[in-house]
């Protein structure tokens, strides 16, 4: 039984699924000690924590608006994802030699243009090694990888502060090792370009059916309230959890996210994709209302995990929906456009999560979190009915339908 799940993973999906999870081993290593780093090693304010993660952020975001056209103008993927994953380790390395915090925030954009750089490109490589039958198997293969980077990066963070205590920039220095391993299997990775048929398409953003700029309205208005993950953590702390079992409790989501993603993707490829990301977006509603109101450290856990079935039902399978939509020669530009708008509105999202928390409550950013999230199934629902956001694919393809539609 296990083997007939991973039978006919074509081999590039095998290296990508390599390369994301030792880079994402790498990232997840260095995320949680950042803040530490910050304050304690460098001296920096509180404030420069805030400074540096809102400048890495908008930096990738803004990167994946222009990566995706870059790649899909160039006719290429691979140059692009060897050179994010590189930048990615340079950051790593500019930040742990840091002698003042300034320099730490160069690091951190420079970590982040990186993944701005690859993330379109690499998912459109993904894409091109797929069928709209087997699309959602393929990405949730993929992101299973990459989460289970995301187990045991911080547990290898905890056990690194556990027996090194403040000497940090060891930590930061480790985590450039398994950044290397992901560049170096990047050298078995094969350039699959757009075939004879497709390159007489033109290579144009215009060229993206209604229905992609429609969905991506709905993702937005559900990003709206999708702020950063680091208030989850901080509201696992306000309720009363230890920093440990906050780490703990957010492995606990990753591992979750990592035993779900795989078999969410299949079943997007046999129940419409849309009926996934509505059951998805209503778990998230469903957490961030428990994050509002619950004030039980216990709760916690049972909410995180909830959270990793979310993502599990999301993230791989909105990557394979954008892909279904878009024509070989612009499915680069499609995904990063994708990416970039929807992680600016996170950002977004998150300074207004940062204001609701200092003025009203640290339950109100999550109230708007689940209010959007569930204002979002209702948006994709209208759509529906109304057939306008029924996509129309070329007639050697198989026509999938929204949720609910007629």
């Amino acid at each position: 039984m296990p083997s007939r799940w991973f039978r006919g993973i074509p081999r590039p999906v095998w290296l990508l699924g390599f390369v994301s999870f030792f880079a994402d081993l790498s990232s997840e290593l260095v995320y949680p000690i950042i803040p530490i780093f910050l304050t304690v090693t460098l001296g920096a304010p509180a404030t420069a924590v805030g400074v540096t993660e809102g400048v890495a952020e908008a930096t990738a975001n803004l990167t994946r608006l222009f990566s995706g056209r870059w790649s899909d103008r160039a006719n290429a993927r691979k140059p692009f994802i060897v050179a994010g994953y590189s930048l990615a380790v340079a950051g790593k390395v500019v930040l742990c030699l840091a002698p003042a915090w300034g320099f730490a925030v160069a690091g951190r954009a420079m970590d982040r243009f990186g993944k701005g750089i690859r993330t379109a490109p690499r998912d459109a490589l993904l894409a091109d090694f797929t069928t709209r039958e087997n699309r959602g198997r393929l990405f949730g293969f993929h992101r299973s990888f990459d989460s289970l980077g995301a187990v045991g990066g911080p547990l290898l963070g905890l056990l690194f502060i556990a027996l090194a205590g403040d000497h940090l920039r060891w930590a930061i220095a480790i985590a450039v090792v398994p950044g290397l391993i992901a560049v170096f299997v990047l050298r078995w990775l094969p350039e699959r370009r757009p075939g004879p048929d497709d390159a007489t398409e033109a290579i144009s953003l215009r060229d993206l059916p209604r229905q992609y700029w429609l969905f991506l309205a709905v993702a937005a208005l559900f990003m709206a309230g999708n702020s950063s993950d680091a208030f989850l953590i901080l509201r696992s702390k306000d309720i009363g959890l230890s920093t440990t079992l906050v780490v703990l409790a957010y492995v606990v989501y990753n591992v979750v996210y990592t035993l779900g993603a795989y078999p969410a993707g299949i079943l997007s490829d046999v129940v419409p994709r849309p009926v996934l990301l509505v059951g998805g977006y209503l778990v998230f509603a469903a957490v961030y209302l428990g994050f509002a109101t619950v004030s039980s450290e216990w709760a916690v856990w049972p909410l995180l995990a909830l959270y990793g079935i979310y993502i599990a039902a999301t993230d791989g399978i909105t990557k394979a929906f954008v892909a279904d939509m878009a024509p070989p020669s612009v499915r680069s530009s499609a995904l990063g456009v994708f990416q970039g708008a929807t992680g600016l509105v996170t950002l977004v999202a998150s300074i207004a999560a940062g204001v609701l928390w200092d003025v009203v409550s640290p339950g109100a950013p999550f109230v708007l979190g689940a209010c959007c999230a569930s204002g979002a199934p209702l948006a994709f629902i209208a759509l529906s009915a109304s057939g306008s956001s029924r996509p129309t694919p070329p007639a050697a393809q198989r026509p999938f339908p929204l949720p609910f539609s007629p």
